[in-house]
């Protein structure tokens, strides 16, 4: 069978649905047009010419500015199987030389180098022996003097266009105004018909700027949000860097440093530990990140200003490419802009000129007070962004209907068993063994059997307690250490979740004399326990051990640990618990070759945890949100019967003092669990998108699955906005559940 777009994108890269104009920019390569792609980061730019690689005859020539840029890129098509290859100053004369003789034989499909290098007289009597169908730039911006990272060599590559006419010509970019659009276009000679540019909205970051007082504290207590978590803070001086690396390490953290002064090799290894999930922080100048394609950085705080909003919005979007949550923090006081100024007073007039433009909208941005932080910085890339509330900004989640809301939180409530005497001893004699040393997120980590780096340094992997509380969720385990406080069995110093837990005299006892354990009420209200409101609903014990399988395998492979599979992936994994080859081949990110690579090795890791927890694989993906405990909690249960009797969405918001968002997850929550509900009539009227679009949202549903939202979103290309899926979904899922 002649192979396709559809058919590579699922038997190579293991995807079933384009994202956003992924479809319309293959097409447009496809059909020999010269095609202008600019995409946000994690938007996908990489398939849109990797795809009509492996579709057109000849080979594909990738510039790109960076070498690490390369060798990821070039990893991570070996792993699914495609001829990839890069040359540059990085290879030994024999194997650069083997690499132009695969290319010479027709052996590769896509090659990497850098302008530099693909402007010499070598690299043109290679390409003039073998046919180029495809030219492209990456990283496009580069072109323009009006972009935040001009370089001369990019303005010569219209040279190359020239040489090989009989080659389409992709230029790629996720940051680029409407100026920097069109001076690319007039250098490379396009035509505006083909320049397709996407959203710059990245919706699963949550963008925040706080007035700088004491920047190291404030980074040290938005780090603790984040333990085990990969990050990137950006600083604007060298010594920063080196002075902040130092402190976070004194504190605790697995940190790095990363800028120019540092020699190559310290560099080199410094980034790769980082890339590899040995160290959890890189410290930076902006010397860091551009050739960095690591999906799952989970953070990115800018302790100075950043030069540009193109500098800040290519930065932070190195957080979150997986699609799932991230966050990012930007620092900023007046004297951030003091510092810029000095600087661009020593560049020549033209430069300076345009360094002061971007500095100042910089300043405009960090200083903007009142409207949500989406608006303006889209704006600034030619987007108007009309959404009244993106609820994934500080300003957006400062205040609502007259209430402040901690970031990203929702309030929900964990219904625990009547008798909780078997789990308090599992929680108490876990804070007991643990040292009375730890804080809950900590003990519940133990509970889980969560392998993170702390966990394992400390050897608590080797409690009795590990792993022994796998069948209850991270929530259910906070909540119950929440009623032991209260009752008397723990003292905390500091916060709960961040707090040292020690056991009561009271606590000692009830485990001495193994008597029943007697817990306080659950909390009001006001007192419950806040979780996140997009947190995936999966096994994190089974997401654990998949990650340590990961780092296995990448280790041995030497690549890093996203090349085997990503995050997402493996949250799948948590999630649907596969138990057979063809159950795992439906787990996106599983292509053909992976699937032969590491198929087996991923399933000896979840076949047994499944038996030993009794957990079997989720069939109908459309009919449930995963895994879990599967306990319904009393408040999700009455809102589900209140609703059944006739009442609105709204009438519950009104009477539990709760957002329509909030019941609109109880009632998704009820359904998708197994249980029967009749969709109102009020639900579609909550609905903007058009019957159509409606339409092909259910159709999504039933070919994807309703678990996630961002798989339906991506196949209706955005024209349907997640508020509306909601919605939809829960319409969806209701008539489920009644046929």
């Amino acid at each position: 069978m002649t192979p396709t777009s559809e058919t590579i994108l699922k038997d190579v890269f293991g995807y079933t649905s384009f994202r956003p104009l992924q479809r319309e920019i293959i097409e447009n390569v496809l059909a020999h047009r010269d095609t202008l792609a600019i995409l946000p980061t994690g938007g996908g730019k990489s398939l849109c010419y990797q795809i009509p690689a492996l579709l057109f005859d000849g080979l594909t020539v990738v510039v790109s500015p960076l070498i690490s840029l390369m060798k990821d890129q070039v990893e991570q098509l070996h792993a699914a199987g495609v001829p990839a290859l890069f040359l540059n100053s990085t290879l030994s004369a024999e194997t650069y030389q083997a690499n132009m003789d695969y290319i010479r034989r027709g052996q590769v499909k896509l090659l990497y180098v850098a302008p530099e290098t693909l402007l010499t007289p070598r690299l043109f009597a290679l390409l003039d022996e073998v046919p180029v169908s495809l030219l492209t730039i990456d990283e496009a911006h580069c072109i323009s003097e009006w972009g935040h990272d001009f370089r001369p060599e990019y303005r010569q590559l219209v040279e190359v266009r020239r040489r090989y006419p009989q080659a389409v010509c992709m230029a790629l970019t996720a940051t680029a105004t409407a100026r920097v659009r069109s001076d690319i276009q007039t250098t490379l000679g396009f035509s505006s018909a083909n320049e397709f540019l996407a959203s710059f909205n990245r919706s699963n970051l949550y963008i925040a700027v706080d007035r700088k007082f004491d920047p190291l504290e404030q980074t040290l207590h938005f780090l603790r949000h984040y333990p085990d978590q990969s990050g990137i803070i950006y600083c604007f001086s060298r010594k920063e860097v080196d002075d902040l690396a130092a402190e976070l390490v004194r504190h605790g953290f697995s940190a790095r440093p990363y800028h120019a002064g540092l020699d190559e090799a310290a560099r080199k290894r410094n980034q790769e530990a980082f890339i590899r999930d040995d160290v959890q922080i890189i410290v930076a100048t902006i010397a860091f990140g551009m050739g960095i394609n690591k999906p799952n950085v989970r953070f990115v705080v800018h302790y100075d200003l950043p030069k540009s909003i193109e500098e800040y919005y290519q930065e932070i979007g190195r957080a979150g490419r997986d699609g799932l949550p991230a966050s990012c923090l930007l620092l900023y006081g007046e004297g951030d802009a003091a510092k810029q100024r000095y600087f661009i007073n020593q560049k020549e007039a033209q430069e300076r000129r345009v360094a002061t433009e971007h500095l100042q909208a910089m300043i405009g941005y960090a200083e903007e007070e009142s409207t949500c932080r989406r608006r303006p910085l889209l704006n600034y890339f030619g987007e108007t962004y009309t959404t009244k509330n993106c609820d994934n900004c500080d300003h957006c989640q400062k205040v609502e209907n007259g209430r402040p809301l901690r970031v990203k939180e929702t309030k929900t409530k964990i219904t625990l068993p009547a008798d909780l005497t078997v789990p308090a001893q599992k929680f108490l004699s876990c804070v007991k063994r643990a040292g009375e040393s730890h804080g809950a997120d900590y003990i519940v980590d133990i509970l889980l059997g969560v392998r993170s780096e702390r966990l394992l340094k400390n050897g608590h992997d080797r409690l009795s307690t590990f792993g022994i509380g796998a069948e209850w969720s991270r929530g259910a385990w906070l909540s119950l250490g929440q009623r032991l406080l209260a009752s008397g069995y723990l003292k905390e110093y500091g916060k709960f979740q961040f707090a040292t837990l020690s056991l009561t005299e009271k606590a000692l006892q009830a485990l001495y004399r193994r008597a029943p354990i007697e817990l306080a009420p659950a909390p009001a209200e006001a007192e419950l326990e806040s979780v996140p409101a997009q947190a995936e609903d999966y096994n994190h014990a089974l997401f654990a051990l998949l990650r340590q399988k990961r780092k296995q395998l990448a280790d041995a492979e030497g690549v890093p640990p996203y090349v085997i599979f990503s995050d997402r992936t493996l949250i799948e994994m948590a999630a649907f618990y596969p138990q057979s080859s063809s159950s795992l081949r439906a787990i996106s990110g599983v292509g053909q070759v992976k699937l032969q690579r590491y198929g087996e090795e991923f399933l000896r890791v979840i076949q047994p945890f499944c038996k030993k927890h009794h957990l079997a694989e989720v069939k109908n993906k459309a009919r449930t949100t995963a895994a879990g405990s599967g306990i319904i909690g009393s408040r999700t249960r009455a809102l589900a019967e209140a609703y059944a009797s006739g009442q609105t969405v709204a009438d519950l918001a009104k009477r539990y003092q709760i957002l329509p968002t909030t019941v609109l997850t109880h009632l998704t929550s009820y359904v998708a669990r197994g249980n029967s509900l009749r969709s109102g009539a009020d639900l579609p009227a909550l609905v903007s998108a058009t019957p159509a679009l409606q339409k092909e949202a259910a159709a999504a549903f039933a070919e994807l699955g309703a678990v996630f939202l961002k798989p339906a979103f991506d196949k209706l290309q955005g024209q349907v906005s997640y508020s509306d899926l909601k919605v939809l979904r829960l319409i969806y899922l209701c008539r489920l559940s009644t046929n």
